[in-house]
């Protein structure tokens, strides 16, 4: 099967149908493609510098797709952390094996009954480590 990695509206329409919530701009997107079809993305959005936060969707998350992630919030925007916001326990334990920490829930964050888990990752506890460049001599 041949992966690549996708930019585009495509993306966030993806996502965004997937977790039932539209996102509005300004963000920006990655996406993986198996053979052509979309089969999962992330919204990058609330950039402040030192955070931005993340929303994704999907399945059959490779390596390359993840040092991409990496690659986009720590090289790129400079941040020092990323922030996702789940519903699903499962999803939470993934970000956990990641690096993630889980940080907190917000009550009602997805309607009535419905809390979300609030995961922090840090750069230095991405499990796909950025390393600088005077790291690597």
């Amino acid at each position: 099967m041949a992966s690549r990695i996708t930019t585009g509206e495509h993306v966030a329409q993806f996502v965004s149908q997937r977790i039932g919530v539209a996102l509005c701009p300004p963000y920006t997107t990655l996406g993986l493609e198996r053979d052509g079809l979309l089969v999962g993305g992330c919204i990058f959005n609330c950039w402040e510098g030192a955070d931005v936060h993340i929303t994704a969707a999907g399945t059959g998350w490779t390596r390359g797709f993840l040092r991409a992630v990496g690659d986009y919030v720590f090289r790129q925007l400079g941040c020092l952390r990323f922030t996702m916001e789940t519903e699903k326990p499962e999803v939470a334990e993934y970000a956990k094996r990641l690096g993630g920490v889980v940080e907190g829930r917000l009550r009602d964050h997805f309607g009535e009954g419905r809390d979300a888990i609030i995961i922090g990752v840090l750069r230095r506890d991405w499990k796909f480590g950025i390393k600088e460049a005077t790291e690597r001599r």
